[in-house]
């Protein structure tokens, strides 16, 4: 089997790579480029007013980026904006502020002080699902085929891999876009739990699952927001051949999701072959002492 899920693996990076050039995937690129990286504490904000939210700007940014006005009636989410103005050298206030303050700094003009962050401001954004108009491009992922034998089989083989698993309604999943998270460690038996979106493609939810158990084998301990792109690849590779070449599903779509996380899926596949390889054989493993 080893040396199928090698070549299974190889395989993937070569659908990866066709994927990264594909029209599809570089028009969801360009508009996913127009939204902007919100800082931690947004985030936080966000979520908490939010917490459904998956794609936010500004009012003005909906109406001239993506040709879509935001609904009457929503409430906005509010956020903080950087104020970036000219400041003094010395005590870092603007001009107004450093009027009024005790800061005696004179030996450069304020005319010729540097910009640079002053303060916050609170700004409005929404959500997607709180604007009408264009629809915006979507990137199809999911597995298809008979998947409820796999699943089950999956489900089972949670307890084998240390991993607990919730398979949560949609209308009560609370993570945004994503169709599944690893979310916590048990302080009782150190297992690690699982939350996948449930959905009417058994397949889908099948794939999700074997991405997630690779997060818990590989990546659970792991931080770093650099390593994040090449962890979702390697991940999605696992899935790929547990699920797709060994299980028999259509799985080919995910090469639209590793070449969405890594601009060089194919590179990273090649660096992490043995751990991808390791990790679909320990999933496999599980789930065949099940079906």
């Amino acid at each position: 089997m080893h040396d199928s899920l090698e070549a299974w693996v190889e395989q993937f990076a070569e659908l990866s790579d066709e994927a990264r050039a594909s029209a599809e995937l570089q028009e969801w690129l360009d508009v996913q480029s127009r939204f902007h990286d919100y800082s931690y504490r947004n985030t936080l904000l966000i979520k908490h007013q939010c917490p459904e939210a998956t794609k936010v700007a500004g009012y003005n940014t909906w109406q001239n980026e993506f040709d879509r006005h935001v609904s009457k009636g929503e409430s906005a989410i509010w956020i903080w904006a950087p104020i970036i103005a000219k400041r003094c050298p010395r005590c870092g206030n603007s001009q107004s502020y450093h009027t009024n303050s005790d800061c005696a700094y004179e030996e450069t003009p304020p005319e010729e002080w540097e910009k640079g962050l002053v303060g916050f401001k609170p700004v409005p954004v929404f959500d997607v699902s709180q604007t009408e108009g264009e629809p915006l491009p979507e990137l199809d992922t999911a597995a298809h085929g008979a998947g409820d034998e796999l699943l089950d089989a999956l489900l089972e083989a949670g307890l084998e891999l240390g991993v607990r698993v919730n398979i949560v309604p949609p209308e009560e999943w609370s993570h945004g876009s994503a169709a599944g998270v690893c979310t916590e460690r048990s302080t009782y038996d150190c297992s690690l739990l699982v939350e996948v979106r449930d959905d009417d493609n058994a397949a889908q939810v099948a794939s999700v699952l074997a991405h997630e158990y690779a997060h818990s084998l590989l990546h659970f301990d792991i931080d770093g927001a650099d390593e994040r792109e090449k962890r979702e690849v390697e991940a999605e590779s696992t899935a790929y051949v547990v699920s797709s070449q060994y299980f028999g599903l259509d799985a080919s779509r995910s090469a639209l999701y590793a070449a969405a996380w890594d601009g060089e899926p194919a590179e990273t596949i090649q660096e992490r072959l043995e751990r991808i390889v390791a990790t679909g054989r320990e999933i496999i493993g599980a789930v065949e002492t099940e079906v």
